[in-house]
C-alpha cells in the first residue's frame, strides 16, 4: 500500500476566525506512517499535538486539538485539505494558537498542495475496514451516522429559515473524480467557504468568538439574502459543512468504508461519532486520506 507526503514545504499566513491574531503555517513533508502532526514552534520545546481524535478538547464553532495546556484550534479545513489530496504524512509547524481562515475554504490549501506535489511512499499493505452496522450520534433533530456502503461517502442535510438558505442537501463521493479533475474534492468540496447568520454576529463577538470573521473570509446571511455574493455554488453552505465532516473525520486515522451521513449537526456530533467508530474497532493507525 502507498502513502503520500509532500513532494516540498507549504507556507501561508493569516489570520484566524475565533483569535484574531495572524500566524503563519509551514507543512513539512515527513516520513512514511508518522501521521499529520502540529508543532507549536512558537513555544518553548515546541510542542507536539497529534492531529487525532485523542486529542480533541473543544468543539465550539470549530475543532481544537489540545496536549495539556498547549492548543491549536480551527484545523478542520487545513486537515479536510490534507486527507481530501492525499496528504497521510506531514510535519505541521505553526507559530500560535490557531489556523488561519484564509478565504474562508480550503481552496488555497488544496491549490497548495497540487502546486507542489505529492511523492509516494511505500508501507506494509494496510486494506481500510469496513463500517458492518449502522452507528448513529443525535442531538434532538440533528444527527450524524455512518452507514454500511460499498464505497465511502459523504452526505449533508441542512435547514435554515433565511430563504436564502433553505433546506439543503449535497452527497459527494472521493470516486466522484473524473480524468479532467472534476467531481474531485478540489473542485466540489474545497472552495466551499465557512457561513455565517447576520443575526448571530454580535452575539458570538460578545462572547470572544469570531474576533477574525470578515466578509473577505466568510459568507454573512440575512433575511434580505447574501451580504456578500456571489456564492461560489448555489448550495456553498451546505459543501462546505461536508468540507467540515472530512476534517473532523481525517482524526479518525483511517476512514473507514462507509457512507457518512450528516443532518443539522456540528462540529462535536461529527467528533462525537468519530470517538464511536474508534471504540468500536473500525479503525487502524493508518493514516485517513483519499483515494
Amino acid at each position: 500500500m502507498e502513502q503520500h507526503t509532500l513532494a516540498a514545504p507549504i507556507t501561508q499566513a493569516g489570520v484566524g476566525l475565533h483569535s484574531g491574531v495572524t500566524t503563519q503555517v509551514r507543512i513539512l513533508p515527513d516520513e512514511p506512517s508518522s501521521g499529520r502532526y502540529f508543532v507549536r514552534v512558537d513555544l518553548p520545546d515546541m510542542p507536539i499535538i497529534p492531529a487525532q481524535i485523542a486529542a480533541v478538547n473543544h468543539t465550539v464553532l470549530s475543532t481544537q486539538l489540545g496536549k495539556g495546556e498547549v492548543y491549536v484550534r480551527t484545523v478542520e479545513h487545513l486537515l479536510a485539505a490534507l486527507s481530501g489530496m492525499g496528504v497521510n504524512n506531514a510535519r505541521i509547524e505553526i507559530d500560535g494558537s490557531e489556523v488561519p481562515l484564509l478565504d474562508g475554504s480550503a481552496e488555497v490549501w488544496t491549490a497548495n498542495i497540487a502546486e507542489v506535489g505529492l511523492v509516494s511512499q511505500t508501507i506494509d499493505n494496510q486494506e481500510p475496514l469496513a463500517i458492518k452496522q449502522p452507528i448513529w450520534v443525535y442531538q434532538e433533530d440533528a444527527f450524524v451516522c455512518a452507514l454500511p456502503a460499498p464505497e465511502t461517502r459523504f452526505s449533508y442535510g441542512i435547514d435554515f429559515d433565511l430563504p436564502a438558505i433553505g433546506n439543503q442537501w449535497y452527497s459527494w463521493s472521493p470516486k466522484a473524480e473524473l480524468e479532467d479533475g472534476s467531481g474531485s474534492f478540489a473542485a466540489e468540496i474545497a472552495p466551499a467557504r465557512t457561513f455565517g447568520l447576520l443575526h448571530q454576529i454580535e452575539h458570538l463577538q460578545k462572547t470572544g468568538l469570531i474576533k477574525g470573521g470578515s466578509l473577505d473570509n466568510a459568507l454573512v446571511c440575512g433575511p434580505q439574502g447574501w451580504l456578500n455574493p456571489p456564492l461560489r455554488f448555489a448550495n456553498e453552505p451546505v459543501r462546505h459543512k461536508i468540507l467540515d465532516l472530512v476534517g473532523d473525520l481525517s482524526l479518525l486515522g483511517n476512514f473507514p468504508v462507509a457512507h457518512f451521513l450528516a443532518y443539522k449537526a456540528s462540529h462535536n456530533l461529527h467528533i462525537q461519532l468519530a470517538k464511536k467508530i474508534l471504540d468500536l474497532g473500525f479503525c487502524e493507525k493508518s493514516v485517513a486520506c483519499f483515494p
